[in-house]
């Protein structure tokens, strides 16, 4: 069902379900971010996914790299738990300030349905010009418009 929504805007109505046979609803801009490729996931569609979160990692833009997570995504990183689009770009902004001259590479690892799990490698360097290499793996999940929900 399409409903005039606040400012003008075009919704959809849609029932969402809560777990019982009762529905409740939910209205969704029909302009909602959409991040292809979509789950469920192919070997081929997590590669091309992959290789986007690489692209836009290495561009070190907090706010471009942000706008592919949902506005209330979920991180473990290390020891910092960061929720929603503010607290990724204050994480990211912090860590490419100490983390200069930051190149990543990430591989697939696994896909399943909304799931990719990769392998990454990056480097970087300090205010010093120490050079520092990482390895390690990471966990992600997708909701159904392509944006990633979970980050581990």
């Amino acid at each position: 069902m399409l409903l005039q929504g606040p400012d003008s805007e075009l919704c959809y109505l849609i029932a969402v379900s809560t777990g019982t046979n009762r529905f409740k609803e939910q209205a969704m801009s029909v302009n909602d971010e959409t991040r292809p490729p979509l789950p469920p996931f192919t070997t081929e569609t997590a590669t091309a996914k992959v290789r986007l979160a690489e692209d836009a990692w290495n561009s070190r833009d907090p706010y471009k790299v942000s706008q592919a997570y949902t506005l209330d995504s979920r991180w473990r990183n290390r020891a910092e738990f960061p929720v929603g689009r503010d607290a990724i770009v204050a994480f990211l902004t912090r860590k490419w300030e100490r983390e200069q001259e930051y190149r990543l590479i990430k591989e697939l690892w696994a896909c399943s349905d909304n799931r990719i799990a990769v392998r990454f490698a990056y480097e970087w360097h300090d205010e010093f010009s120490r050079w520092y290499r990482s390895y390690g793996n990471e966990n992600w999940e997708f909701s159904a418009n392509g944006l990633m929900r979970v980050r581990h």
